[in-house]
């Protein structure tokens, strides 16, 4: 009996990373938030299945920095503001927000067909923190400052299209298609901006009703405590009571809203201004192309009158 040998698939490349267990490190203003950062995998050239290191979110800011630099024209996910505020630093609700915010930024790397292959991204889910802290504190060499005002940068460019290439061949180069997103990608920033902006305002509402409902009841608590009729204090005291059960409602249903309505829409805006900066990329090297073809005309023109 002649034995045929079996064909079993290898299993599907995968890459895989956990951010738990925030920790507040450090004190005063050096304080910082450390968190935990469990990864598991089958590539082959990482160290071994399942690695955990700790991590703080400037070197989140290092990884997404090096990415930009590296990998130009690929839209870079985009990571959660720093809040400076420094009483809302460490409360528990912010730094939960900030652990699921990473976590989604750094998953969104590993998922990416191209940006799971860094070896920037091998370093922040392997190396040792002496190692990390060494490759956080070599500059980048990136623009760190964005254009304000991004449609003038485009004005810029188009009429430097125009001067080089001439009005048929610009048509041509800026390609419509692209033209017609670009404008969406603008229009779509304003209006995600505008909803999460009404969305903050309904969490702000719902916080600040719930917190007068709780001064509310607390008030008419007080109010039955000193009231010597029992009848009458009863009441005043049981209003106190469902007053303060309002107000707990109230609280969750704005931390409902704030987890499930605000922060989607905010990580929209920032999925939005990611991309905004993948086509600053672009505009600024398709301007550094037509000034390079405006030098190139001018040198053949010396050439050939210095040949004739």
């Amino acid at each position: 009996m002649i034995q045929q040998r079996l064909n079993i698939p290898s299993a599907q490349p995968f890459l895989s990373v956990s951010v738990s267990d925030p920790a507040k490190m450090g004190y005063g203003v050096q304080a910082y938030t450390s968190y935990k950062l469990i990864t598991k995998t089958n590539f082959s050239d990482y160290q071994r299945p399942e690695k955990i290191v700790i991590r703080r979110y400037s070197d989140f800011v290092w990884l997404r920095d090096k990415l930009i630099e590296k990998y130009k024209g690929i839209f870079i996910p985009s990571l959660p503001e720093k809040n400076t505020v420094e009483k809302f630093r460490f409360t528990a609700e912010f730094v939960e927000m900030r652990r699921q915010a990473l976590e989604k930024f750094v998953n969104r790397i590993a998922s990416h067909n191209v940006l799971q292959k860094s070896e920037d991204l091998r370093v922040l889910l392997q190396a040792d923190e002496l190692s990390m802290e060494m490759a956080r504190s070599q500059k980048t060499g990136i623009l760190m400052k964005k254009p304000a005002d991004l449609m003038q940068i485009f004005k810029e460019v188009q009429s430097k299209v125009s001067g080089v290439l001439g009005k048929e061949n610009l048509v041509e180069e800026l390609n419509p298609e692209y033209e017609k997103m670009k404008h969406y990608i603008f229009e779509l920033e304003e209006r995600l901006a505008e909803a999460q902006l009404h969305a903050y305002r309904l969490v702000k509402r719902h916080r600040e009703l719930g917190q007068s409902i709780s001064d509310f009841g607390k008030a008419f608590k007080l109010l039955g405590d000193v009231e010597h009729d029992n009848d009458l204090s009863n009441v005043f005291s049981e209003l106190g009571v469902k007053s303060e059960m309002i107000s707990v409602k109230l609280q969750k249903e704005a931390h409902h809203l704030l987890m499930n309505f605000e922060e989607p829409l905010k990580d929209y805006v920032r999925a939005v201004q990611s991309i905004k900066e993948t086509i600053v990329e672009r505009a600024n090297a398709f301007k550094h192309l037509c000034e390079l073809t405006e030098s190139t005309k001018l040198k053949e023109i010396d050439l050939y009158d210095s040949v004739t």
